[in-house]
């Protein structure tokens, strides 16, 4: 008989789940002398208390430097933060991404590529609001199969 009331009673609460999810991501774009470069990042990351959250993300990225190559960039992330103090966020991401390359055969000799890329981010931010300064590192860096150019990347998160 309790099992039976204790269903009913959850049945009839009202779920809460969307109020604790956050939106964000990040958005960049560079461009000069024939280069451009640009990047969509959405994500979702559910709050489970005040100091744990875990999501997930998308990553859209498109790149061409005129006369070289094209090159885009597609995959996703999962993310845990855990924030210890209000100002502090420290952050693990997996993030699992397709590179497409295609390079302009008239000026290289360097043959078209497509490759999957795994990156493994230890965090650390600043935390104001809704905002998060920090710096990431890859510990699956490798100098040769990476897709970024160095281990240590600066973000800024934004939370809606």
């Amino acid at each position: 008989m309790f099992l039976c009331f204790f269903s009913f009673s959850q049945e009839n609460q009202p779920s809460n789940f969307w109020s604790n999810v956050r939106f964000g991501g990040g958005i960049g774009l560079n461009f000069g002398d024939g280069f451009f470069s640009g990047t969509l990042a959405p994500s979702a990351v559910y709050d489970f208390n005040p100091y744990f959250s875990a999501g997930v993300g998308l990553t859209g990225s498109y790149s061409s430097q005129r006369d070289v190559f094209d090159s885009t960039i597609l995959g996703g992330s999962i993310l845990a933060l855990t924030n210890p103090f209000p100002e502090v966020q420290v952050s693990v991401e997996l993030e699992q991404v397709n590179v497409n390359t295609n390079f302009d055969s008239q000026f290289t000799s360097t043959r078209d590529d497509n490759f999957w890329a795994t990156a493994l981010f230890l965090g650390v931010g600043y935390r104001a609001g809704n905002v998060t300064f920090g710096v990431r590192y890859d510990v699956l860096y490798d100098e040769d199969e990476s897709i970024y150019a160095d281990p240590w990347l600066p973000f800024v998160r934004f939370w809606f």
